[in-house]
């Protein structure tokens, strides 16, 4: 595949005017346009790459293989495959929830294509394995949700986006999520969503050599706060940061937070880089 059908293959959408590139991955059942609170602030000093999974957004849905995608690994070869589209390295990589784990196997496969991974409510086992593991979820737990996917999958999707969103008091979120999972072939969607939760990667963990941020919010049932930490703890230069935001998804319930926690990260990243260049 050459290097502009990638562009198409994965919806790849570039702006900004930097000359740094910075990624923004999306989630489960979600597009590029969920960034579209938080990908703007970042304009003026990056290339910001947007792009859908395949089999999600206004990706070619003709390039799906349930073989290729029937773990996470396929969708990480996608973020090398557009990397190398468009000429990348040492970008900012933001992956949003299962988009954040992609994001670590694509580094650890390339990390020279990568400076730094800024990873939001990310997990490397949504399942429970006690006593010493929490994610989340038990086993007939998901396999349930899963099930009504396959029965009613309009039911699943009305049921899971407030669930997944939080914050109650502003149901247009959870309404805007629901729509996205109407929009996606329930095929699709159920492969993506048995690749996603019922995967586990924790021993992926230790080989990242790419410096990352974690972005940890508050009462969020998809991935709670000790699948966060656990991350932190595991990986190797991470950085680990509570938001104020409640739910799973902060670039849409709380951008302004989102931007300047990203924004922070950044700024303190190149004041470290230039302390080291000037020693």
């Amino acid at each position: 595949m050459d290097h502009q059908q990638i562009l198409v293959r994965n919806n790849v959408q570039v702006t900004g005017s930097g000359t740094q590139y910075l990624i923004f991955a999306h989630g489960f059942g979600c597009d590029q346009n969920m960034w579209r609170f938080v990908a703007p602030a970042f304009e003026d000093h990056y290339k910001v790459v947007l792009f859908d999974f395949v089999g999600s957004g206004r990706s070619d849905i003709r390039a799906y293989n349930p073989v290729r995608y029937s773990d996470l690994d396929g969708y990480a070869q996608d973020v090398l495959d557009i990397c190398e589209a468009l000429g990348i390295r040492d970008a900012i990589f933001v992956g949003h929830s299962v988009g954040a784990m992609i994001g670590i196997l694509a580094s650890i496969r390339r990390p020279e294509y990568f400076e730094r991974l800024i990873l939001i409510g990310p997990s490397a086992r949504y399942l429970n394995d006690l006593p010493d593991y929490i994610g989340g979820f038990e086993r007939e737990d998901l396999l349930a949700l899963m099930d009504m996917m396959d029965k009613n999958y309009r039911g699943w999707a009305s049921y899971l986006a407030p669930v997944i969103m939080g914050n109650p008091g502003r149901p247009e979120l959870s309404g805007e999520l629901e729509q996205s999972f109407c929009a996606t072939d329930p095929k699709v969607a159920r492969r993506f969503a048995e690749a996603t939760f019922l995967s586990d990667y924790r021993d992926a963990l230790g080989k990242v050599t790419v410096p990352s941020l974690i972005l940890q919010c508050a009462e969020d049932v998809i991935a709670p706060l000790e699948a966060g930490a656990y991350i932190h703890t595991h990986m190797p230069d991470s950085e680990f940061q509570l938001m104020d935001a409640t739910g799973h998804c902060p670039h849409m319930s709380h951008p302004d937070e989102t931007i300047q926690l990203i924004q922070a990260y950044l700024a303190s990243a190149r004041a470290g880089q230039s302390s080291e260049s000037t020693r």
